[in-house]
């Protein structure tokens, strides 16, 4: 795997420099939400805005209508101010293994009620559903198990057993993941997400688990297997040491960081986790990767680039 450079760093000064007050902030969410301009809907096309000075919106100079950039983000209605927030992300983008709403309630100074909204919020940028593997690509896949202790002791979790959560773990062996809590490790659950997330054509490589005997079935996957139960954990090119490093990562993350995480709320971390791996080799800083994620969910103001382009022309 060719790795890339080392990710640049972006220190706390430089932050501050960036983002001192929340203007800067807001002008910065303006610019990378409207790159081509700002479509004025009552114009019909993408007019000149000024900022206005009582409110975190734009005004139009032709109609005077409002564009607010905060609307249908992790913003939206907010009364926290914007520094906070992008300090929030500046701190969550900075750990390796995450930090705490309660460490973050003590760094900006807010309640934790809003620390905890913050966080969550930040949280549900961080998905990524985008398809692995490939022709000529490989991709391991495992099973863990997360939560309280097990009743039947050692092994995997007898059927029925809902103190562990299953998690479903897809690595690629260039360096994506995509880990899922699934309700259960049957050959359907498993076998069905994998055929959901990996491309056809892909070697999938996994252990001697049986719900993964049927896996190949409709997507012309290269199975391979390695047999753990018999110690054997390389041959060759086959093994699935990769995404047990991942597990590795998760279970140290969250143990020394989180203590614990409810079931509830686990997809969630798992995808804070899979985004700074799927990061970890990037060039620009992770606070970069962060901030790129914003997106407005409703269709109210969104920015729509094509039509903004041809408005301009």
């Amino acid at each position: 795997m060719n790795r890339k450079s080392p990710m640049l760093p972006f220190t706390f000064k430089d932050f501050q420099d960036q983002f001192p007050d929340d203007a800067s902030c807001l002008e910065w969410l303006r610019n990378y939400l409207y790159p081509d301009g700002i479509y004025c809907k009552n114009c019909a096309r993408v007019t000149k805005h000024h900022r206005m000075a009582s409110r975190p919106s734009y005004s139009c100079d032709h109609c005077g209508n409002h564009v607010h950039p905060t609307a249908d983000t992790i913003f939206h209605k907010s009364s926290t101010p914007l520094t906070t927030w992008f300090h929030a992300i500046y701190l969550m983008a900075s750990t390796r293994c995450g930090i705490s709403a309660k460490q973050i309630q003590r760094e900006t100074g807010v309640t934790y009620k809003t620390a905890w909204r913050m966080f969550k919020q930040i949280r549900s940028m961080l998905t990524n559903d985008a398809p692995i593997g490939g022709e000529g690509k490989g991709v391991e896949i495992d099973e863990m198990y997360y939560g309280g202790k097990r009743k039947n002791g050692a092994g995997r979790p007898m059927r029925g057993d809902k103190q562990k959560t299953p998690v479903l773990g897809m690595v690629e062996r260039s360096g994506k993941v995509i880990a899922l809590a699934v309700p259960d490790t049957t050959a359907k659950t498993l076998c069905g997400s994998v055929r959901e997330f990996v491309l056809p054509a892909t070697t999938v490589f996994t252990d001697e688990c049986p719900a993964y005997n049927t896996v190949s079935e409709g997507r012309r996957y290269t199975h391979k297997r390695i047999k753990h139960s018999e110690k054997v954990y390389v041959v060759g090119n086959v093994h699935t040491n990769t995404v047990e490093g991942f597990w590795s990562l998760i279970k140290r993350g969250i143990g020394g960081v989180y203590h614990s995480v409810s079931q509830k709320y686990l997809q969630s971390y798992l995808d804070e986790y899979s985004f700074r791996y799927n990061r970890r080799f990037d060039t620009q800083p992770m606070f970069t990767s962060f901030l790129n994620q914003i997106e407005k969910t409703q269709p109210g103001e969104t920015p729509c680039a094509e039509l903004a382009q041809s408005q301009i022309a």
